[in-house]
């Protein structure tokens, strides 16, 4: 395993991918902090585990991110590595979104990350040591009709990632930007009761969270920024950049409009 550090904070450890990032770290001994609107779902997440600590913040709040991050680090200490994978995920076509259900949608996946990377990252760079790990999606890189809210939103949290990046490329700190297809979470079940998008279930089955850590550890092992786990996403995304026109052609054949 790639991290070597003591304290880790996962932002969205309520369910799915954050939930299984915080038990994962917490039974190698770390003690983890984990960030949710969800009080009942942290309480799931730690069950079992005393060395897992919750908090209730709406990470869209820059205030309440800032006060929990000076939370955590007085109760526990520097943060070491960071998960962030808050994120909501309703589809539909744009303009039959409530127009604050779009704004939602940016100010969770898009302002949360910026609002927990201005509390966390300036230590890190700091101390010259940390791992900041952003959950973005294929969905931000390929976008698809029925997810242009959530696909703009991730497409955000990988430009911002990626400016972070190579604005410390030498701080010491790890980057990591994520970029999974269809994962089996919780999360899914929130798109299926909007609107969901055929080309989704075309793509095959949705692949474990468990191998989307495993290729996270990877990565910052082999000092690489992008993530991109399961067997076709690098090759996705290589077909994005070659053949847009084409990518475009089959999201109309199978959505049917």
């Amino acid at each position: 395993m790639a991290f070597t550090g003591k304290v880790v904070l996962v932002s969205g450890g309520g369910s799915g991918i954050g939930r299984l990032a915080a038990r994962t770290l917490a039974s190698t001994g770390v003690d983890v902090a984990i960030f949710d609107v969800n009080a009942f779902g942290m309480e799931e997440t730690a069950k079992g585990y005393s060395n897992i600590y919750s908090w209730t913040v709406d990470l869209t709040d820059s205030g309440a991110a800032h006060q929990a991050v000076i939370e955590v680090e007085k109760a526990l200490g520097s943060i070491d590595r960071l998960y962030n994978t808050a994120a909501i995920m309703p589809f539909g076509k744009i303009v039959d979104q409530q127009v604050d259900t779009v704004h939602q949608v940016m100010e969770v996946n898009y302002g949360g990350l910026v609002n927990i990377a201005k509390a966390v990252l300036p230590g890190m760079i700091e101390r010259q040591r940390g791992d900041f790990i952003s959950f973005a999606s294929i969905a931000g890189i390929v976008p698809t009709m029925l997810t242009g809210a959530y696909s703009a939103s991730k497409a955000a949290v990988a430009m911002l990632t990626e400016t972070l990046y190579h604005e410390h490329i030498n701080s010491g700190v790890r980057f990591a930007c994520v970029c999974p297809p269809v994962v089996n979470t919780p999360l899914l079940e929130q798109g299926r009761r909007t609107t969901w998008p055929k080309m989704l279930d075309s793509t095959g089955k949705p692949i474990a969270p468990q191998e989307v850590l495993d290729a996270i550890e990877i990565a910052l092992d082999k000092g690489k920024f992008w993530v991109y786990p399961g067997k076709q996403t690098r090759l996705i995304s290589l077909l994005r950049r070659l053949f847009p026109g084409l990518i475009w052609k089959q999201v109309h054949q199978i959505e049917g409009f």
